[in-house]
């Protein structure tokens, strides 16, 4: 009897456990490239698809049913280049001054959240302050806070002076002489002892910057700021920590070099020539190109005041080129992956990006594949996301209407699930 009892307590438990979530999906871009899918079912059960099946799967007793028949379903969108510890606005280069790593953290939650909502269940966050993304990863890993997966760089790598120099601008007795611990370097050694202190951080991945930057307090956004051997000596040392290394790129040199010392992917990369792009392709690194960012600091050029005099031409000119740079790049056949720079323009106005690519020459089906399999192909976790196919993780986007035919209609997401957990439904 007792045995009899344990059974079929037993299958009581096993059924309420494995109990599967059903998507009934009206469209279905699965990511992979081929033509949308008509009404098919995704059967999902501890954060896993299990089952794609056509036709709508009829659900269980226990089974839930999310109906999303008249919305498109796709794979959960990544973006490649985020910030979330900040957001751009007119008091950016001084509220470093007032704000405490607690508070940077604390707002940080709010971006994160509106990166989820916005569809994006994966970013790649490329620098910080050093501590802010691996701590925002660790709440939204332990449930603390909803955000997206995050894989993170940490602090970026400069030289002295560089674009992500973090006492740049700062008033003499405060421009103190930054070590790689800060993520400054000046010379093999120190590149190679920064990127065992990001690998001491928890980080995930290598950020350096290549070139001068657009909204830093200096003249140029295009000089070279790496030698051959610093970049060389952190691209061996990210190997040997089975790290990835991504890298700021405005101006052509410094493109190349990064190139040629076998960094993984160029970001940004405006005053990319013809001989970058074919080197880009012979050596197979990815390009990221932020358009959006481009076109957002373009834009607030125009409100005399916004920036600092030093950094107004140089967002002024970004805009138009780097749409232009897109356009010769994606015909001449360069891997894109989808990236926004989010942070410099408002999170959460992600998908912008998307229109961008489809103005300069990518059809639809391309651009959001950049979001999907290509970005995760980058990320190297192709295995388990990127495509809905049986066995991955389940993160499933929704939205109205069909980005095929519109591509804005990517703007307007109604259903967010990340491993199986829903964080917007409509």
């Amino acid at each position: 009897m007792r045995l009899a009892i344990a059974a079929i307590l037993l299958g009581i438990l096993s059924s309420v456990s494995h109990a599967a979530t059903i998507i009934h999906a009206g469209r279905l871009i699965d990511g992979r490239g081929g033509p949308v899918q008509t009404e098919v079912s995704l059967v999902i059960d501890e954060g896993r698809i299990t089952r794609i099946a056509k036709g709508y799967v009829q659900p269980q007793e226990r089974d839930r049913l999310i109906k999303l028949v008249d919305k498109t379903v796709l794979p959960g969108l990544i973006d490649m280049h985020t910030h979330l510890m900040s957001q751009h606005s007119k008091d950016a280069y001084t509220e470093r001054f007032f704000m405490d790593q607690a508070d940077y953290a604390l707002r940080s939650t709010v971006y994160a959240r509106a990166t989820l909502t916005a569809g994006f269940t994966t970013v790649r966050e490329l620098g910080d302050n050093g501590v802010n993304s691996v701590a925002l990863r660790k709440a939204i890993t332990n449930g603390w806070t909803p955000g997206p997966r995050i894989f993170t760089a940490g602090k970026s790598l400069a030289t002295t002076g560089g674009h992500a120099d973090p006492t740049n601008s700062l008033r003499g007795d405060y421009r103190r002489d930054p070590s790689p611990v800060d993520g400054v370097i000046n010379g093999a050694d120190d590149a190679r002892k920064a990127v065992r202190q990001r690998y001491k951080d928890g980080a995930d991945l290598i950020k350096l910057t290549a070139t001068g930057g657009v909204l830093s307090l200096a003249a140029s956004g295009q000089n070279p700021q790496f030698t051959d051997e610093e970049l060389h000596a952190v691209v061996s040392a990210a190997r040997d920590y089975n790290m990835t290394v991504a890298v700021h790129a405005h101006g052509t040199e410094g493109i190349k070099r990064a190139i040629l010392a076998g960094v993984d992917s160029i970001e940004h990369g405006t005053f990319m020539t013809d001989e970058t792009i074919a080197l880009m392709k012979e050596k197979g690194t990815w390009w990221v190109p932020t358009m959006m960012a481009g076109e957002w600091v373009a834009e607030k050029a125009k409100e005399p005041g916004y920036f600092p005099e030093i950094v107004r031409p140089k967002a002024a000119e970004i805009g138009p080129v780097i749409r232009a740079t897109f356009a010769r790049a994606y015909k001449a056949g360069v891997k894109i992956a989808f990236g926004t720079d989010s942070g410099v323009s408002p999170h959460g106005q992600n998908a912008r990006e998307f229109e961008l690519m489809v103005e300069g020459g990518m059809p639809p089906a391309e651009a959001i594949q950049t979001a999907t399999l290509n970005a995760a192909k980058l990320l190297k976790i192709d295995d388990r996301l990127g495509t809905l196919e049986e066995k991955k993780l389940a993160d499933v986007v929704a939205v109205e209407g069909n980005p095929l035919t519109d591509i804005k209609a990517m703007k307007n997401v109604v259903f967010v699930m990340k491993e199986g957990v829903v964080y917007k439904s409509p």
